[in-house]
């Protein structure tokens, strides 16, 4: 029997294959190894393979490809829905079969191995920062214990820390500054490093010339260009720039019932990281907005009046009414 679609539900070791005929029928069930897994779908040649998008998902989706079958991968958030009574492989594989039959289902592009590179690159960035910022906070924490108050950024705390280590005897003594000097060094580290995947990140940008469009709207520099490139990939999947905004999780969450529409503050749907570098972006624009007159900058300036306006009132009226 013909087997047109094939789901896979993707683990370290053993994966659960479950296939369908042209009728929606279940045409195959079994279990493979992780050695085994490309061999047996070439073997069983169905006419689409899905997957959930997962760690391993653009991995494999890679190599069904090379050998011209054609995937799809599908959140995981739009396969629990179709999940029958209890959770497990076999189930999973069956919803996520269920779940592609759908005609209006959303799917996941393919990445490519160069959008992973600098996907990697974002998050060893990000994990260093919060590195930087843990073992700032830290020092701080100890200089404070000291009645030793010192800035919160990282540029005035490294400008800081060497004066306090020479003129502050009285209260550091000489272990205490010896941990510190082995800290700020640790510091040094990390930044060297932080430094280093920045311009990997640069030069990622000055490589692709989609990213050197993107990087050309205001407020958006390389950092988030090549963020924008690595996770949406393929921006055609997107039917305009609100459906891209909403994959971001940049309008109002809704929930409407009875004709009636409620919108609350935005949903922060999707990827975190890329929508905090876009709203810091955002700022960065408004922020110097007020003394620029070209149409971009005055449609702006009116927004900001608008939204203030509007502040002034609701804080009005959230005020109590004098009897």
């Amino acid at each position: 029997m013909k087997i047109e679609v094939l789901g896979i539900d993707l683990a370290r070791h053993v994966f659960q294959l479950h296939g369908t005929d042209r009728r929606g029928r279940v045409a195959h069930r079994a279990k493979v190894s992780r050695g085994s897994l490309l061999e047996a779908v070439q073997t069983l040649k169905p006419g689409l393979v899905v997957m959930e998008a997962c760690s391993t998902a653009h991995h494999w989706a890679r190599h069904f490809q090379s050998v011209g079958i054609e995937v799809r991968l599908i959140s995981p958030q739009y396969v629990t829905p179709f999940v029958k009574t209890n959770k497990n492989d076999r189930n999973d594989a069956e919803a996520i079969v269920e779940a592609a039959s759908r005609p209006a289902m959303r799917f996941v592009t393919v990445k490519s191995i160069e959008q992973q590179d600098i996907q990697a690159a974002h998050s060893v960035r990000a994990i260093l920062l919060r590195q930087r910022t843990a073992l700032i906070n830290q020092m701080r924490g100890l200089l404070g214990e000291r009645g030793l108050m010192i800035a919160r950024s990282p540029e005035a705390f490294k400008r800081a820390m060497p004066l306090l280590l020479s003129t502050s005897a009285d209260e550091l003594t000489s272990f205490c500054q010896t941990l510190l000097t082995e800290l700020l060094q640790h510091l040094t580290a990390i930044e060297e490093r932080i430094g280093f995947v920045e311009a990997s990140i640069h030069s990622f940008t000055k490589q692709s010339t989609l990213c050197k469009k993107i990087a050309a709207i205001p407020g958006i520099g390389p950092i988030t260009a090549t963020a924008i490139v690595a996770a949406v990939g393929d921006a055609q999947q997107f039917r305009n720039g609100r459906h891209l905004a909403a994959w971001l999780g940049l309008v109002p969450r809704q929930y409407s019932s009875g004709g009636k529409p409620h919108l609350y503050g935005i949903s922060r749907r999707g990827d975190t990281y890329l929508r905090t570098l876009l709203i810091h972006g955002a700022r960065a624009v408004l922020r110097y907005v007020k003394a620029k007159t070209n149409p971009q900058s005055v449609w702006l300036q009116q927004l900001i009046a608008r939204r203030i306006r509007l502040a002034r009132w609701a804080i009005a009226e959230a005020r109590p009414q004098p009897r």
